[in-house]
């Protein structure tokens, strides 16, 4: 599959994007009184899944975005 250079472009704008939006989204959660109670709350468990999928999705996503676009620089 041949990835053009402005979606490879986009796919690393995502991965990028996930990497500044979720570990903020982490950070509010941890500060809400709703996320402890004599320990982490399923509210708080349910987020910091939410967070770590993401973060996982949006590196392998950028990945793909980097390795298009080294595939275009060697054509």
């Amino acid at each position: 599959m041949k990835l053009s250079r402005g979606m490879s472009m986009f796919l690393v704008a995502f991965g990028v994007w996930s990497w500044v939006i979720w570990p903020t989204f982490l950070r509010n959660i941890w500060k809400d009184p709703r996320s402890w109670a004599d320990g982490p709350t399923a509210f708080f468990t349910v987020h910091l899944v939410l967070v770590i999928v993401s973060l996982v999705f949006g590196t392998i996503i950028g990945v793909l975005g980097t390795r298009g676009l080294f595939a275009l620089k060697r054509r």
